[in-house]
């Protein structure tokens, strides 16, 4: 599908690369020390020769790219890549993304925030498979710092926070509740310093998701001249207990100017 195949509701024209697979499956690529309990180190979907071919190739004519990227090693590549598509073909506002960005580092962070780089970090990990990854895949000091917004913002990287449905539900409000929280599903709080506040998670899951989509002209925030699409809720999420962001009602939608409450 080409671009101008674009409507309201759907948009083409960007493409997304996925690089490496999955840390709860063993198939992401981790740097040293890799998986806890003698796993091997995970999978290239893309070769790193294949994936340079294809992220210059893209650079090079202003398409917008997003890569997945579970495992610090995959980080690493894209970085490396990226820092040389900006030499040969620079652009001021490319505003490629990292996705997932599970065990993304500060240092990383730091050379990301320098090339431009986004992230949309996969914060409903830490509820869903947080206490896995703590006690099976990389270990208790790796998972405390894993979907690290606190750290991507305190470096000046602008990100979202996503489900990664189907893989999760949809609903952004669980999506903030766990970056606001980071509690997994025992009850486990996973790295407490890398939580953020209310506001930041609002503009995560808004003009920031906008921003990495270049689509901030016409939505993520309420102005005069961009879509009437928004939601109404029970309560502010900030002036309820953190906690119970996630029990919050809709009542709600608007979509289009249309008003659509639920019953």
């Amino acid at each position: 599908a080409m671009a101008d195949e674009s409507t309201d509701r759907i948009r083409f024209g960007s493409v997304k690369i996925v690089l490496d697979g999955s840390i709860q499956g063993f198939t992401a690529r981790l740097n040293w020390p890799g998986y806890i309990g003698g796993h091997e180190n995970g999978i290239w979907l893309y070769t790193p020769e294949a994936f340079r071919d294809v992220l210059l190739a893209c650079h090079r004519v202003g398409v917008l790219v997003h890569v997945h990227c579970n495992g610090d090693e995959a980080v690493d590549l894209f970085i490396e890549v990226m820092a040389e598509a900006e030499r040969t073909h620079p652009q001021r506002d490319h505003r490629y993304t990292v996705q997932h960005c599970q065990l993304t580092t500060p240092s990383q962070y730091r050379q990301m925030a320098a090339l431009g780089l986004n992230a949309n970090i996969f914060s409903n990990h830490i509820y869903y498979w947080g206490d896995q990854h703590h006690d099976l895949t990389v270990g208790p000091e790796r998972a405390k710092r894993m979907d690290a917004c606190a750290t991507a913002q305190r470096e000046g990287v602008r990100f979202s926070i996503h489900s990664d449905a189907s893989i999760t539900p949809l609903g952004h409000l669980h999506t903030m509740w766990c970056a606001v929280n980071r509690m997994t599903a025992t009850g486990r709080v996973l790295g407490p310093e890398e939580r953020i506040d209310v506001d930041s998670a609002l503009r995560a899951v808004t003009i920031d998701a906008a921003h990495q989509l270049r689509m901030d002209h016409e939505i993520g925030s309420l102005h005069a001249g961009k879509f009437a699409d928004m939601v109404a809720l029970e309560a502010d999420p900030r002036d309820v207990d953190p906690i119970h962001i996630l029990d919050i009602g809709v009542v709600g939608t608007v979509v289009g100017g249309v008003v659509h409450l639920n019953q």
